[in-house]
């Protein structure tokens, strides 16, 4: 369990800002916050990958996350947030245990991030969904 930080963290052998913790999950405030009240949410168990967690565990953190958001909202007064969760170093997961990050936002508040979306092929979008339908 104790292999990463959140390991460590869910353990008790390195202390966090709690802000909710039930059965499957732990939410803390990030010691390097983006923002204000940004918090991060993880699954107890040390999963690396989103699609390893059971059924039954991805519910119960998904019903939390947004109970959790609407908790940042109403302490921090944002109007919105972000939530971010990378899946694979190359997607920019830089701890290996799954984890949420929960981002207030306020206008103006310099945050951002890059999408460079370019159109699609209709032919290939179209060849893109049966192979996904069908795997």
């Amino acid at each position: 369990m104790a292999d990463t930080i959140f390991g460590k963290i869910i353990a008790g052998e390195i202390p966090c800002h709690r802000v909710f913790e039930n059965e499957h999950v732990l939410a803390f405030l990030d010691v390097n916050p983006l923002a204000e009240g940004h918090t991060l949410v993880v699954p107890k168990k040390p999963y690396d990958r989103l699609e390893k967690i059971p059924a039954n565990e991805a519910a119960d953190m998904f019903r939390c996350l947004g109970a959790i958001a609407k908790r940042v909202l109403t302490v921090t007064g944002a109007h919105g947030y972000n939530i971010l969760q990378n899946n694979g170093r190359v997607a920019g997961q830089e701890v290996n245990h799954v984890h949420f990050h929960i981002i207030p936002r306020h206008a103006g508040d310099g945050l951002g991030y890059r999408w460079k979306p370019q159109p699609g092929d209709a032919a290939a979008l179209a060849a893109l969904a049966k192979r996904l339908r069908d795997a």
